[in-house]
């Protein structure tokens, strides 16, 4: 895509654009131990898809409800957030990557279920590439993502329609300014002037900073090469092994 075309106006449209090539890879996931995930536009659309679908139908989510995450930077954390925008929802994550999501929010997605159990509908979801199923008991009334998502079709059933105005990213709920509405989300993921580009993106504290390098790629109709913190971290002690990792992804940019 020309750097001067502009980006997808809205989460369909950027969905649209990443399914025109089905086959492409799209996100591909370095994580530790070896692990390895890759995602086609198809296959991403799919997981969104069934995401957006748990959400509306499940959760009741549309324009108005806070859905919180504490999930670090991670492959699933990138569909949570598409599928929260796919269903008109807010997206809220800690500016401080040292805090937790507050008590004012809907629904809670989390790694590990907080103590005392919040007022929130809690989703549990568990960042092991082949889980089935939640690693241990969950709280009552919890949903297990990892065995939840995948009872819901592959293509994307009713949702509400996104209100331009509502907040679709809120670092601080409370600060006006840390807010993106669902209005300004192609202006937000905009600005990647290469065509095309696969590029390696390391972790960093700053979720929602994080989520933006990953969308303005996928925004550009290009694709991304992510690392877990553990990854990342060998790779910077290892030169030889990150130019391998470079050369076999054909990865044309590495950003920091």
């Amino acid at each position: 895509m020309p750097s001067h075309t502009p980006a997808p106006r809205d989460p369909a449209a950027l969905l649209q654009l990443l399914t025109a090539d089905p086959g492409r890879p799209r996100l591909t996931w370095y994580g530790d131990d070896g692990e390895r995930v890759e995602l086609s536009g198809a296959v991403l659309a799919n997981w969104v898809a069934k995401t957006t679908n748990l959400l509306v139908e499940e959760l009741d989510a549309g324009p108005g409800t806070g859905v919180g995450s504490d999930l670090p930077p991670h492959w699933r954390t990138v569909l949570w957030a598409l599928a929260t925008w796919r269903a008109g929802a807010t997206l809220v994550v800690p500016g401080d990557a040292t805090a937790r999501v507050g008590d004012d929010v809907d629904v809670l997605l989390t790694t590990s279920p907080p103590e005392p159990a919040p007022r929130a509908a809690l989703v549990v979801v568990t960042l092991a590439a082949l889980a089935r199923r939640a690693d241990g008991p969950l709280p009552a009334g919890a949903v297990d993502a990892a065995a939840a998502v995948m009872t819901y079709a592959d293509q994307l059933g009713w949702v509400p329609p996104a209100d331009p105005a509502r907040a679709a990213l809120a670092t601080d709920p409370q600060d006006p300014a840390a807010t993106v509405r669902h209005a300004e989300l192609a202006a937000w993921w905009s600005g990647e002037d290469a065509d095309r580009p696969r590029v390696l993106l390391a972790p960093r504290p700053d979720v929602a900073g994080w989520l933006r390098d990953v969308l303005r790629v996928l925004a550009a109709d290009g694709s991304v090469v992510l690392l877990s913190p553990a990854r990342a971290a060998g790779l910077a002690q290892d030169a030889a092994a990150l130019e391998r990792l470079v050369a076999t992804e054909r990865v044309t940019r590495t950003q920091p």
